[in-house]
C-alpha cells in the first residue's frame, strides 16, 4: 500500500522536513509514504477565495493517482482516536488500493475536492501551521500502522 500525501504550500523550515523524513523512512517496506507539495496560488491584488481554492483544486486533482481513496484533513471532519485510526488503515489494507491524504493550503479546500473525498479527517478542533500538520499526519499514521503490528512505538 502507498500513503499518498498532498500538502498545499512549499518552502517549509528544514525542522518539518526533517522530521517528515523521520518518520517516513520509519515505515516497513509493505507500505511507503510519498510527499507532493501543491505549488499554493498566488493570493496577489484582486484574486478572489473561490479563483484561488479552483487553482489549487485543479493542481491537487491532476497529481493524485488513480483509484485512490481520497482522504481530506478537514477541521470539520471526523476525528478518530489512534486506535480508531488504526482500525480504518487495517480496513484498508484489506481492501488494497493507496491512500491519498491532501492537507489544503490557507485558504482550505476547494468544495470539489471535499465532496469527491472517501474521507473528511479532523486531527484537531484546534488550528495548526500547515507544516506542522504534515509532521502530526505522518506520525499518527506511523503510530496506527505500529498497533496494527503490533510494535512497541505505540504503547496501549
Amino acid at each position: 500500500m502507498k500513503f499518498f500525501i498532498f500538502a498545499v504550500g512549499n518552502r517549509m523550515p528544514e525542522w518539518i522536513n526533517t522530521a517528515f523524513t523521520e518518520y517516513a523512512k520509519r515505515f516497513s517496506q509493505d507500505i511507503t509514504v510519498h510527499l507532493y507539495e501543491i505549488k499554493p496560488e498566488k493570493r496577489a491584488g484582486s484574486k478572489q477565495r473561490e479563483h484561488i481554492l479552483q487553482a489549487e483544486c485543479q493542481r491537487i486533482k491532476s497529481a493524485i493517482p488513480a483509484g485512490c481513496r481520497i482522504i481530506i484533513l478537514d477541521e470539520h471532519g471526523k476525528q478518530k482516536t489512534t486506535v480508531q485510526l488504526a482500525g480504518t488503515i487495517e480496513q484498508w489494507l484489506l481492501e488494497g488500493g493507496d491512500s491519498a491524504f491532501i492537507i489544503g493550503g490557507a485558504d482550505g479546500l476547494h468544495n470539489e475536492i471535499k465532496s469527491g473525498s472517501q474521507y473528511s479527517w479532523a486531527l484537531s478542533k484546534l488550528t495548526f501551521p500547515h507544516g506542522l500538520v504534515r509532521v502530526m499526519l505522518i506520525e499518527q499514521l506511523y503510530r496506527a500502522v505500529s498497533l496494527i503490528k503490533n510494535h512497541p512505538y505505540h504503547r496501549i
